[in-house]
Formats: structure tokens, sequence, C-alpha cells
């Protein structure tokens, strides 16, 4: 029988401390261009938590939501770029600041600017806290530019289960069960990630409620999981 594959890419576990930092440093540039918007909108839901703080550090009361999607699960694009939630909020000969967490491929938040443009504001501009320099998009305002040499997944606080889910189901296999403590270690290797044992067995869990992962050791996977890191059983489902 085949080997199963091994996937391999590099991830960066954002901290809050990072996050309201580049909101900060986002705002400023904002300040300093003369370009304080009187509507900022986010995209959901990647850019909410961004457009939020920027309301706050900026002063702005009016925050509207569109919706695009278009990655799918963690460092995998769905197709194209869609529009799936429009805008509903009356923006016409106001200035928007369109909003992101940050820019990979750009696809999202071009479409979010194109849309909004079609919607007869004074003024369209966007940004983001994180410009991957491989977008076909630059934003008018980011804090830091990642050259696409140095691509990383980057995991915010916001959507750090979401994406151990998927990374776990990356780190395990269907033949040969692991302990959480064996997970760790092939997140560590596959993703360059360093995850909290106690974390990480609740994302396991999940996983066996969602039915994507199983438990094949002894005993109960939730008490497998209380007791020890070192147990052996977890596979993929």
């Amino acid at each position: 029988m085949a080997e199963e594959t091994v996937e391999r890419f590099h991830c960066t576990m954002v901290r809050w401390e990072q996050v309201d930092l580049w909101a900060r440093e986002v705002a400023a540039k904002v300040v300093a261009a003369g370009a304080r918007p009187d509507v900022i909108v986010g995209l959901t839901r990647g850019g909410w938590v961004a457009a939020r703080l920027l309301c706050d550090l900026l002063g702005i009361k009016e925050l509207h939501a569109v919706n695009v999607d278009h990655w799918g699960v963690t460092a995998t694009p769905d197709g194209a770029a869609t529009l799936t939630h429009p805008l509903t909020a009356d923006v016409q000969g106001k200035r928007v600041l369109v909003v992101d967490d940050l820019t990979d491929t750009g696809a999202s938040l071009r479409l979010a600017r194109e849309h909004v443009h079609s919607l007869a504001p004074a003024r369209v501009q966007t940004a983001v806290l994180l410009h991957i320099t491989h977008s076909i998009l630059a934003p008018d305002f980011f804090s830091t530019a990642i050259p696409a040499d140095q691509w990383a997944w980057f995991i915010f606080p916001w959507n750090v289960r979401e994406d151990l889910r998927t990374l776990c189901l990356k780190a395990l296999n269907h033949r040969a069960p692991r302990s959480t403590l064996q997970v760790a270690i092939a997140l560590q290797d596959q993703f360059t990630i360093d995850v909290d044992t106690e974390l990480l067995a609740a994302v396991l869990l999940e996983g066996v409620e969602a039915g994507t992962i199983q438990w094949k050791g002894e005993g109960s996977a939730p008490s497998a999981a209380a007791d020890s890191a070192e147990v052996v059983g977890w596979v993929r489902g």
C-alpha cells in the first residue's frame, strides 16, 4: 500500500499583541495620509476584527460588512473569489475604507473594493494588517509587507481552532495511531508551529465529535485526552 502524502508548509501563530500593533500602525498611516474615512467596510470573516479595531483607533462609528468566499480549508483557495453577501448600507458620496486581515492572493479584497466602488462612494481605499507581496492587489494601507518568498499561513487568534482542526488532519493518517504529543511534534515538523498539548487535545476531541478524527486507543477519547498526552490512539477519520 502506498504511503500517505505528508503535506508541509510554513505557518505562523499570531498573538493578540501583534494584531494590536499592526492595527495601530495601519491607523497611523491612514491619519498621516489625511485619509480618515466616513465608513469602514470589513470583509467577513477574516477582516472583521481588523475592521472593528480600526473603527476604534480612527473614531469611526459606521461599520458594515461584506462577505467574499475564496479560501476553503486552511491554506487552500476554494475557486474564484465570490461575493456571497453584498453591502446593504448606503455609501453613496461617502469615503469608504475596505478592510481585511491580509492580502494573500488579493482576489477577495479586489472583489470587495470593486463592489463598493460600484455603489458610488466619494472614495474607496483599502487596508490590511499584512500584505503579502505576490498579491494581485496592493492595498492603500498596511502594517507589514511579507515578501513572496517568505510566504506563511498566518493563524490569527480568531481562527486558531478552525485552522488547527484542518492541520491536525494533515498531521494524522488512517493507519498509524498517534498520541497528542506525537501530533504536536508532527505539527511542528510539518507546519513549524508549537501547540500546547492541552489545546491540541481539545481540538482533537472536536474532530472526534465532527467525525473527522477517530480514537483507536484504549478507553474513551475524552478520558485519554485528559489523562496523558502520550497515550496513542488518534487517527484520521
